[in-house]
């Protein structure tokens, strides 16, 4: 953050580092609160909090809170809402600025202080000492939410007891969670990590813990007991309805506030962008949410009295405690502020993966290397690519079985199964993708979805399911090919008879027509050959083409592609003609024999393709109803900010946006029993569109039952694969757990690999599988290479010859839905006892065998120290002759603590995108 006279002092600094940086108002001015007292906030004080994320584009995401303790005075309270401003503009005027109110926190403050924050009575002093104090004091708590829990202390008596909500009676030798016969099971489940954490740091870890139901009194003591603190068992008295009024929703109001802070009404209702001036502040009134959006044009001083008017028209209108502020910037909307305008731009600032990495690279060829030699994280393999591969066409209701010879050739007209089986863990795993081509009926597409759903829930071993569509697909899916040719035309009679029936030529792939082919891909055990139209149009300067035309073959290498590219090229040439004698034509060279191919010569792109950068993810939790009427699915989303493996829950259905993909999480104790029906889901929240990110209605969407969770779902956690399956909802597994009762939950290991021996095939017979020789890649050629020698048939992969029947709708009507097995509770407070100890690619490796005492691999740890200064990628005195890659492991442990603000240890036990983000804000990646 750069200086500024006008800027606090208190403020130099901010935002340079990850995490949290939080300051409370005393005496009229701030003070820096240590990181030791985060998660500690005094009723009778104000607090500015900052938090800083690193975007996977490389850029720094501020979001800053003032919080008002309920006791705060005026005068506290309006300074930590002005220096919140100031520290906006001091970042450059891009965050988004919340109002917190004590008890009425928004999701996104309490994700920062997980399990809780506990307001504390009192005033914060920086020289306040600690002593020891009185004997410990009984407290009654009340805990509300299923996401984010709001915990609030309440009269230590019976009459604060209800049935709607769950409380914690904390006494100096018992903890009780007592759960109202009314409250959910994730409330109660929240609530027990609220006990641990009052266990941990209030008692030490030295108290006993008891579970009381609400109406359940027969033959327990510790019921007794808890009673007896109120005086004795008395009925608690029915809860009162709930107030209707707050069920009322108010029209939609958009006002000007004047410089003198008074109000006047531009809009209501659907809102419109031309509504909003760049050089006025504004207050939009949702309702339960108040947006108070400033123009760029706007000076520190009319910001600073619409922030003030805004909270006055809080208190003139009466409105409800929970009803949040939050302050905007032009060009820094969220997305629920722009779902308020009908016609606001649509439009994705395209977040550049070179542009991202622009100053990296920059620094780079400082030192004499070229961006090109980072790692490319997108290109990260996370599961084995050297299983089995089966292929089905959709062809008139029926999946029939394509040949083996036949199995890398899709066509745009046609719809498939794919199933994958690979080994993981000394087990095999199953990969279902539903590929729809784009030029496929709507009745093709439906019996795809329908039939693969069909099979996979019939299937043992829960597989994940996939949707995609041509032209949409993931790397993951061409990967598993390993080489694929995508034809235009189609082979099912469905897209015979469509073109039959209008009079249309049938496009469909032969050697006698002239066709252009895309080549893509990254090495020659990933490469894609598609068909284009056969116009010069189709060529990009940044591709390579193969061109079948009058007895000839040609090459094409666009100027701006790479000599990876080219030898892409060389390797499918071989694959679709590998008989005649290819013609090499470079870019600006090409006879016009080649022209006269693709009709003429005509403009095309010649700018070089730039790659997005992969989006952070964001995790919501789905509630969904049916509309019979239109079978269409009705979505209601919440997103968890912060979201760790905690908030997968067993009893809902979930959602992982990641933009270019999207992931529906099925908990075992859920509502969604059926893979199609999640695939219902994952449609409606692309439809949706939450965060305005213009999602497509073809973007990839994939299933996951929970406890069978595949690498490239847990990639996006710090996941711990030592928890078991278990048995039970959330709160019965966080109950034992805590309890020390976990062994009597644990639902049976999964099976060793023997007992998921025989395959499922479409038909529901079972067949042999391949051995465990057959999920490997050949062994290496003599002259180095992996790639194995093709066979007569092309292929290179080992493929499953069995012959398999078709197979109609009908014979999945008897099927059955079972059960699915969920994972353990998750540890609510983390231990360092038993980390997840995980190598770079986020596999987990042996501790004893390839990681030192700090987590490193072994020949890292041995590597030399050297200063920050020199090992950044900006010194002006780089050490020579280091591994680029691993800039971090030169570090000495206490730079490197003071750098990362964590040990080497847990740092390798991150993701490698985590690790990657962390690199990258202190220039070492």
């Amino acid at each position: 953050m750069g200086s500024n006279k006008n800027t606090d002092s208190e403020f130099q600094g901010a935002g340079s580092k990850l995490g949290l940086e939080i300051w409370c108002v005393e005496n009229l001015r701030l003070v820096s609160v240590p990181q030791s007292s985060h998660g500690k906030f005094f009723s009778g004080s104000a607090y500015v909090v900052l938090h800083t994320t690193l975007l996977k584009s490389g850029a720094l995401q501020h979001d800053i809170h003032y919080w008002l303790g309920n006791d705060a005075n005026e005068l506290d309270s309006a300074l930590a809402s002005d220096k919140t401003l100031e520290l906006d503009a001091a970042l450059g005027s891009q965050s988004v600025q919340y109002k917190e109110v004590q008890g009425q926190e928004t999701g996104k403050f309490l994700s920062y202080f997980k399990p809780c924050i506990i307001p504390v009575e009192g005033v914060f002093s920086s020289g306040q000492v600690h002593l020891k104090g009185p004997a410990y004091e009984t407290r009654l708590l009340t805990c509300k939410g299923d996401r984010v829990v709001h915990v609030k202390e309440v009269p230590f008596s019976r009459s604060s007891l209800n049935h709607r909500d769950v409380f914690i009676l904390d006494t100096s030798s018992k903890i009780f969670h007592f759960s109202g016969c009314n409250s959910s099971i994730q409330e109660r489940a929240k609530a027990l990590e609220v006990v641990q954490y009052i266990k941990e740091y209030k008692h030490k870890g030295d108290c006993e813990v008891a579970a009381i139901e609400d109406g359940k009194f027969v033959g327990d003591a510790e019921v007794g007991e808890f009673w007896n603190f109120f005086g004795g068992y008395a009925p608690i008295p029915k809860d009162p309805p709930l107030d209707q009024q707050q069920a009322q929703t108010l029209a939609v109001k958009l006002f000007w506030i004047t410089l003198q802070g008074k109000f006047t009404q531009s809009g209501s209702g659907r809102l419109k962008r031309s509504m909003l001036e760049s050089n006025k502040c504004y207050l939009l009134d949702g309702d339960i949410q108040i947006f108070v959006w400033m123009g760029k044009a706007t000076s520190i001083t009319e910001r600073k009295k619409s922030i003030s008017a805004a909270e006055d028209f809080l208190r003139a209108q009466e409105r409800p405690v929970n009803t949040h502020l939050a302050v905007l910037k032009e060009g820094s909307e969220t997305a629920i502020f722009k779902s308020y305008f009908d016609d606001w731009p649509q439009t994705v600032e395209a977040k550049l993966y070179e542009e991202g990495r622009g100053k990296v690279a920059a620094m780079f060829k400082k030192t004499g290397y070229d961006v090109e030699e980072l790692p490319d994280e997108d290109d990260s393999t996370h599961i084995d690519c050297n299983g089995t591969l089966k292929v089905w066409r959709v062809n008139s209701g029926k999946l029939s079985l394509v040949p083996v010879a036949e199995q890398r050739k899709l066509y745009s007209g046609d719809c498939y199964t794919v199933q994958y089986v690979y080994s993981a863990n000394g087990r095999e795993e199953r990969l279902f993708y539903i590929w729809l081509g784009n030029k496929s009926s709507l009745e093709d597409r439906a019996e795809a979805i329908s039939l693969t759903s069909g099979v996979v829930d019939s299937t043992k071993g829960d597989p994940v399911l996939a949707r995609i569509v041509e032209n949409k697909e993931p790397s993951q899916f061409f990967k598993i090919f390993q080489t694929l040719i995508i034809f235009k035309g189609g082979m099912g009679s469905r897209y015979k008879s469509y073109i039959a029936e209008n009079g249309l030529d049938d496009e469909t792939y032969d050697d006698k027509k002239t066709a252009l082919f895309q080549i893509q891909g990254t090495n020659r055990d990933n490469m894609q050959a598609a068909q284009v139209d056969q116009v010069s149009r189709s060529l990009n300067s940044s591709s390579c083409y193969i061109l079948k035309a009058q007895g000839s073959i040609f090459a094409w290498l666009g100027n701006l592609s790479t000599t990876r590219d080219h030898d892409l090229v060389y390797g499918m040439l071989d694959l679709l003609n590998p008989t005649w004698q290819p013609i090499l034509v470079r870019e600006g060279s090409e006879p016009d024999v080649f022209w006269e191919a693709l009709g003429g010569k005509t403009e095309y792109p010649k700018e070089k393709e730039m790659k997005r950068f992969i989006e952070d993810p964001h995790l919501f939790v789905c509630t969904h109803t049916e509309d019979v009427g239109s079978q269409s699915c009705n979505l209601k989303v919440k997103e968890i900010f912060s979201f760790t493996q905690d908030d997968l829950t067993t009893e809902d259905v979930l959602v992982l946006d990641c933009f270019s993909e999207i992931y529906v999480w099925i908990g075992h104790n859920s509502l969604v029993k059926s893979k199609q029906q999640a695939l219902s889901i994952g449609l409606a929240f692309l439809k949706k569109d939450v965060l305005g990110e213009c999602l497509s209605m073809d973007t990839p969407t994939y299933v996951v039952t929970e406890g069978h969770e595949p690498p490239f779902f847990t990639r996006f956690f710090e996941w711990d694969a030592s928890k078991a399956n278990m048995l039970g909802n959330s709160f019965e597994r966080k109950l034992a757990i805590l309890k020390g009762q976990s062994q009597k939950l644990e639902a049976p290991l999964r099976s060793s690999p023997n007992a998921y021996s025989k395959e499922t095939t479409p038909n529901g017979f079972r067949r042999p599988s391949p051995t465990p020789n057959s999920l490997r890649r050949p062994s290496p050629t003599p002259n180095g290479s992996r790639r194995a020698s093709p066979a007569p048939n092309g292929l290179t992969r080992r493929q499953s010859l069995d012959s398999t029947p078709t197979f109609s709708r009908s014979e999945f009507n008897a099927v059955n839905t079972r059960r699915f097995s969920s994972p353990p509770v998750h540890r609510m407070i983390p231990s360092a006892s038993s980390p997840d100890v995980r190598s770079a690619d986020n596999k987990p490796v042996s501790a004893s065998k390839e990681l030192g005492s700090n987590g490193q691999n072994q020949s890292d740890s041995n590597l030399p120290n050297y200063p920050y200064d020199r090992v950044k990628i900006n010194s002006p005195d780089p050490v020579p002759d280091i591994d680029i890659t691993k800039r971090e492991a030169y570090l000495s442990e206490d730079e490197f603590q003071e750098k990362f603000s964590m040990p080497k240890r847990a740092f390798y036990q991150l993701p490698r995108w985590k690790q990657n983000k962390l690199k990258m804000s202190l220039y070492l990646f």
